[in-house]
């Protein structure tokens, strides 16, 4: 039985969740425990005034002797200033030690999201990773040990004050201690109340930081639609939403400490009853019994408003599970074991009845089979949604087929070291992400030890010399967060000169050019024309003039390669698909 009862306080998530965040906490325990034992003084020097009162009363008030006056006082003082400086110090070190090992998680945590597949993101707003990856580590971290250091500050308060309660009257004693744990018990049913409230709670609040993201980075849009009725709406549907939650949190538990002051005063109540029975009696003094008083209400207090600080430690816990959950998802694109390294790319990239849904049931690609020679230069095309997008990111992994296999030189891609995969691969997006930063730094994430000759050749070679030129700092001139300060067509030339510093054997240009106007579009091509030297380039476009040259161009529609060939060979066909296109292109 007793063994029994060990295993099932050790199945309990306060007890497995400190096991996970033990190897955090593991690089600063000592402080960790300094600020633990230091609640030791602090809560029992409580207990030095509610005890000093029996001989100040008894000797002072009743005998009227001024020996003790003298020194009590003093005493008081004397302790009180101890017990503030311990206190600091015990904020402090929670404090510091709280915010490291914050950081700690949060690092990990952020290591982790870098690591999920592409479909998580596709699922996940960014409010929600922020409430996840940030929040919940403040709230689990900081607010766990803040509140630790108030708990275990009142337990030794506590156990101090009760044995001052003893020292002076067991009778009275053992009617507080009841009484005490009486109004204890509703604490016992907050995780039930709140749980399922809070997971609410947490999803609307990272409503309202996507709310927050989608009008700073759409802010232009908003603008020109006229779109501010719109996002208000919006946003007061989802305030409203974070208001009921919080008016039901304060249903749910709201009663706790108003239930507890009220179990608190009847037992003040009934001890000063049973206090006045036992002075008139002869049974205690009035030392005792003040002392006691003293003692009890200094006990009671805290308890009166210890529900609220018992939901914040039950909100810290649950943060603290949504964390490991986090940190325990393992990315649905990982290596195997034992994987292999690709060095080199010497042959071909086949697709072999190769099929894959984003959702279930609802086929994207279905059966393709597809090979491309080392050297050659792809082009898909076909109608928007066809799978072109799907076909070509298969590729670096960001997602892994349903079926089938992508080789590289007869491999199953998912044999190969994930990161060794990606080495050999640079992709120029059709909207291309860039860092707050110069354009040394973005062009340097290609390769962060470049030479300055690399550079140089990357810049040329994408057709970006003239314009870094006319800047007052060339390559270190600052282009503002996402590049907000550079034109598409610098943007797109910035991410061709990361690629060509990048030098991989294979590129990937998903309709690099469509977003560019004809004069961008012109100096753009002439880069990306330079990247594909004596490269295997897979190129995704909308424009059909810009893959004219295409050693093969791939028509895929609705999930399926329906024609293949060379330019000439497939606008021969009339009544072709690609035929059909083009013509409509040029019409």
């Amino acid at each position: 039985m007793f063994k029994k009862l060990i295993q099932k306080i050790m199945s309990t998530n306060l007890v497995v969740n400190y096991r996970k965040i033990f190897p955090y906490v593991k690089p600063y325990w000592f402080r960790g425990l300094i600020s633990v034992l230091i609640t030791i003084p602090i809560g029992s020097m409580d207990a030095v005034i509610a005890w000093s009162l029996k001989p100040y009363m008894d000797v002072v008030m009743v005998e009227k002797s001024t020996n003790v006056a003298n020194y009590i006082p003093l005493l008081i003082i004397v302790f009180s200033c101890l017990q503030s400086s311990l206190n600091y110090a015990a904020t402090y070190l929670n404090t510091w030690v709280g915010r490291k090992i914050a950081n700690d998680v949060k690092m990990d945590l952020f290591d982790k999201l870098m690591l999920n597949e592409a479909s998580y993101f596709d699922t996940t707003t960014s409010g929600n990773v922020m409430m996840r990856y940030n929040h919940d580590v403040d709230t689990a971290c900081n607010g766990l040990l803040a509140n630790l250091k108030l708990f275990t500050t009142r337990v030794f308060s506590s156990v101090s004050l009760i044995a001052v309660l003893f020292y002076n009257t067991w009778q009275l004693a053992l009617i507080a201690v009841v009484i005490l744990f009486g109004a204890l018990y509703p604490l016992t049913t907050v995780r039930r109340r709140i749980k399922s409230v809070m997971d609410k709670t947490i999803f609307s609040g990272a409503a309202v930081m996507s709310h927050y993201n989608e009008t700073y980075n759409g802010n232009r849009i908003i603008a020109s639609y006229n779109l501010y009725d719109y996002q208000r709406k919006r946003f007061h549907a989802t305030l409203k939403q974070v208001f009921k939650l919080g008016i039901k949190m304060v249903q749910r538990t709201g009663m706790m400490s108003p239930l507890m002051h009220f179990i608190v005063s009847l037992g003040i109540a009934l001890v000063i009853w049973t206090g006045s029975y036992l002075i008139v009696h002869q049974e205690i003094t009035a030392g005792n019994f003040v002392s006691f008083i003293t003692a009890l209400i200094m006990l009671y207090n805290p308890i009166k408003s210890i529900g609220n600080n018992y939901n914040n430690v039950q909100m810290s816990l649950m943060a603290m599970e949504r964390i490991f959950s986090q940190l325990e998802r393992v990315p649905a694109i990982h290596n195997c074991e034992k994987p292999i390294m690709l060095n080199k790319v010497k042959n071909s990239i086949d697709y072999k009845n190769v099929s894959f849904a984003y959702i279930k049931n609802k086929p994207v690609l279905k059966n393709i089979n597809l090979s491309i020679k080392v050297g050659q230069t792809v082009a898909f095309v076909g109608n928007s949604g066809g799978g072109k997008t799907t076909l070509v990111n298969l590729l670096p992994r960001f997602y892994d087929v349903k079926s089938g296999e992508v080789q590289i030189d007869g491999v199953d891609i998912r044999r190969y070291d994930l990161n060794s995969l990606r080495d050999n691969i640079a992709i120029v997006f059709q909207d291309n992400f860039l860092f707050d930063g110069s354009i040394r730094d973005n062009i340097l994430l290609g390769k962060e030890d470049a030479t300055e000759e690399e550079i140089s050749y990357a810049v040329k070679s994408a057709c970006l010399d003239e314009f870094i030129s006319s800047l007052d700092k060339g390559l270190d001139t600052q282009i503002g967060e996402r590049g907000v300060l550079l034109s598409g067509g610098q943007k797109q030339r910035i991410a061709i000169a990361r690629a060509f510093i990048k030098n991989a054997p294979i590129v990937i240009l998903d309709e690099a050019t469509s977003a560019l106007d004809n004069k961008s579009e012109a100096v753009v091509q002439q880069a990306i024309d330079n990247l594909m030297k004596d490269r295997t380039v897979l190129i995704i476009a909308h424009r059909l003039s810009t893959v004219r040259n295409a050693d093969r161009i791939v028509v895929v529609n609705y999930g399926e390669i329906v024609e293949e060939g060379t330019h000439e060979e497939l606008i021969a066909k009339e009544d072709g698909v690609y035929s059909s296109l083009y013509r409509s292109q040029i019409k």
